[in-house]
């Protein structure tokens, strides 16, 4: 590539008509009155050059200096230019790996600001800025144009996209039942769609998918990442992909392989599809990391643009970076350009995608200062003080492989968490491990020993049985031991404690006995995540029965045996399903705002605890080491709000929990308000015939692994009494 000149330099037949100087906000490229501004930050560089593409062979056509900096932010308009231009950058500057300094203007960088990016990442050596043969590694240089081989961005006219209506929902975390799930591996399969809408946004925002979610009862979808990724050279080497899409490229332009053409308003009018449906629609983001990898990665972007003022280096040896996330670099969110950066990405996809909210992957690291995690980091404060992303949803997976990184509970008052405590308990308690009755009950109760110190309410706790990451349902009660050999790390990567149970078998069987248990603890897991204080999250499948053959980190696994099934679905599953998802929305109780706890007066929402034979418990009896029985009692008002309660819209719910492997009588609580208590569900086999039956004594009759849901209306009190 010959360094250009001073001035426009055009190859080829461009069709600009001329550079003027622009302006330095907003970054990124953006259509003017006159053409289209282009704004690039870079602190380091000695010369920023526009590249300008032919939008149908990718043909590099002109080339345009960048000559006017304002605070350190390259802009220029291009007179004439429109919506569909294809561009990229070449940035110049010093090549000092051990300063922190990468430019390599022989690299076509993508605007980090692109809304939309065209074209495939084609792995070859020439996307390192370094040469990969050179004994020197990192230290040396290559001078091979990257162009033909990395996606190029594309100018957007987003006013047209935000034209699209989308009507806005109005629900609070604390109502919300969130399902996890991936826009291609849900609708790849589906069998109703049309060929070009499989595994794409229009497939997700589909009629026949929507019909789907909505019948099911959720109100929420959290999409795993829809930001441009790229699949990592060691992935490619072993002829697989990046499924899951935590390798970010482009923070503002949706994945280019979901698009159904070259459109991305098809975005937009999904949310709007599903608005429509009354269903949220949440996104994981990943702000933690890039997909540039470690020293020895490739350079798409920031590595290019600025690398010492974009990543996080060592302080020792800028040569190489910090690596809280695993993934061998750390966004440097501490530096006020970059955090601008995300909070205008999140803002886009806030007020142009149209979205509710998002789960922050690797939060912990968002949250890092330079003396560690902190609660009142400039990122949680420049949230905080949006006034619009502060009235999103904002979840945090409060953990990252950094020091101090596991950070359950000690988030800002904004946030809900991923709460992995739940998650482990409730598998352990069902699995029936010892000494489980405070921890689960503690779970439960949405985890106010975690979350309520500093005034959060249960929806600060996302509760989750399985997610994404690890075993899907069936394979929880079906493998205690993880295969990931397909992934081609000889079974070494993966959760090493899944606290997991066959009951007999490693895998498939055709043994009724064990089939029967297995289906029944999928019920009891679905039964407690969808009846527990805190916000449930249920991961695509697991309502269906869908498997992962025992694959506990299927990232990157893009396959049809990782997607979701419509030909093989256990229809009763989904319909037990459905009927917990109905109850839940019936009883609001189970959704309070704030966290309850004994109950001080005769309409108060209130939790009480028993043991089997219906006898409070105490320090004693919660220390039970073998004990694997409990019930619960739960009241509150079937109003929104309470204020003015009277008795006919006073209720309870009781559940019995026995995850022992022997059946067990219990006593139902006698209280003096509520005693006609009717079955609502369970999750027994029924074969004896007797499974609903409460007997002269108000004793119960509960099979091993197994739980019952009893409701009960205020009873035997007169109006003016309260």
């Amino acid at each position: 590539m010959n360094t250009p000149k001073n001035g426009p330099q055009p190859i080829g037949t461009a069709s600009i008509i001329s550079l003027a100087a622009g302006k330095a906000y907003p970054l990124g490229s953006t259509m003017t009155q006159h053409g289209v501004n282009f704004s690039l930050f870079s602190a380091n560089a000695t010369k920023v050059v526009l590249c300008v593409f032919d939008p149908e062979t990718h043909v590099e056509v002109a080339q345009y200096i960048l000559t006017h900096k304002t605070h350190h932010i390259w802009h220029g308009e291009l007179v004439g230019a429109q919506a569909g231009l294809v561009y990229g950058y070449r940035v110049f500057g010093p090549y000092q790996p051990e300063l922190g300094h990468r430019f390599n203007h022989h690299k076509l960088a993508m605007d980090p600001y692109s809304k939309q990016l065209v074209g495939d990442l084609k792995y070859d050596n020439a996307i390192y800025a370094y040469d990969i043969d050179d004994v020197n590694a990192d230290l040396s240089f290559c001078t091979k144009d990257n162009a033909p081989y990395v996606p190029k961005s594309v100018v957007v006219d987003t006013q047209a996209i935000a034209k699209i209506k989308i009507a806005p929902i109005k629900r609070e975390l604390n109502h919300s039942i969130v399902y996890e799930t991936h826009v291609k591996g849900f609708t790849q399969l589906h069998p109703e769609l049309r060929e070009q809408s499989r595994g794409k946004f229009a497939g997700l925002g589909s009629v026949e998918v929507i019909d789907y979610l909505s019948q099911l009862g959720v109100t929420a979808i959290e999409l795993l990442p829809v930001h441009a990724f790229v699949d990592e050279p060691f992935l490619i080497e072993k002829k697989l992909t990046n499924y899951w899409g935590y390798n970010t490229v482009g923070f503002f332009a949706p994945h280019p392989h979901y698009l159904s053409s070259d459109d991305i308003s098809e975005f937009r009018q999904m949310v709007s599809s599903l608005h429509q449906a009354g269903i949220e629609v949440i996104l994981d983001v990943v702000y933690n990391h890039t997909a540039e990898g470690n020293h020895l990665g490739p350079s798409y972007h920031f590595r290019s643009i600025d690398n010492a003022s974009y990543y996080r280096l060592m302080p020792n040896d800028a040569r190489f970076y910090i690596n809280d996330t695993g993934c061998g670099n750390t966004l440097n969110i501490n530096h006020p350009q970059v955090l601008m950066l995300v909070m205008d990405s999140l803002r886009y996809w806030v007020e142009v995608m149209g979205v509710d909210g998002f789960r922050f992957d690797l939060a912990s690291c968002l949250g890092r200062e330079h003396y560690g995690f902190d609660p009142g980091s400039g990122f949680f404060d420049a949230l905080m003080q949006d006034p619009v992303l502060c009235q999103v949803k904002l979840i945090a997976e409060p953990w990252d492989i950094g020091p101090g990184g596991y950070q359950l509970g000690n988030y800002p008052v904004v946030f809900s968490e991923w709460n992995d405590r739940y998650r482990d308990t409730m598998r352990r308690f069902w699995r029936g491990d010892d000494a489980m009755l405070s921890e689960f009950a503690k779970r439960f109760h949405g985890s106010s020993d975690v979350f309520e110190h500093n005034g959060r309410g249960p929806s600060a706790s996302i509760n989750f049985i399985t997610s994404h990451d690890g075993y899907s349902l069936h394979d929880l009660v079906t493998y205690q031991a993880k295969h990931n050999e397909v992934n081609g790390e000889e079974n070494r990567d993966g959760h090493q404690e899944n606290f997991s149970c066959h009951y007999g078998v490693e895998g498939e069987t055709d043994n009724e006995a064990i089939n029967t248990v297995r289906l029944r603890q999928k019920r009891n897991f679905l039964a407690t995540l969808l009846l527990s204080h805190g916000v449930p999250m249920l991961l695509a499948g697991d309502e269906a029965g869908h498997s992962q053959q025992g694959n506990n980190n299927a990232y990157c696994q893009d396959t049809p045996e990782n997607w979701f099934n419509w030909q093989k679905i256990d229809w009763d599953l989904v319909d037990f399903t459905r009927q917990l998802i109905k109850l839940r929305k019936q009883f609001p109780l189970l959704c309070h705002k704030q966290f309850i706890h004994q109950p001080q007066a005769l309409f108060d929402n209130g939790i009480a605890w028993f043991n089997k034979l219906g006898e409070p418990m105490t320090k004693v009896l919660w220390g039970e080491y073998h004990c694997k029985t409990l019930s619960v009692i739960v009241t509150g008002n079937l109003l929104e709000n309470d204020i003015g309660a009277v008795p006919e819209n006073t209720q309870a719910l009781l559940l019995l929990f026995n995850a022992d492997d022997t059946q067990h009588t219990f006593s139902l609580p006698k209280l003096t308000h509520f005693q006609a208590w009717a079955c609502l569900l369970h999750t027994q086999d029924n074969t004896d015939g007797q499974s609903n039956v409460i007997n002269p004594d108000g004793q119960y009759r509960l099979q091993s692994r197994s739980l019952m849901i009893f409701h009960c209306n205020f009873q035997g009190v007169e109006h003016d009494s309260h």
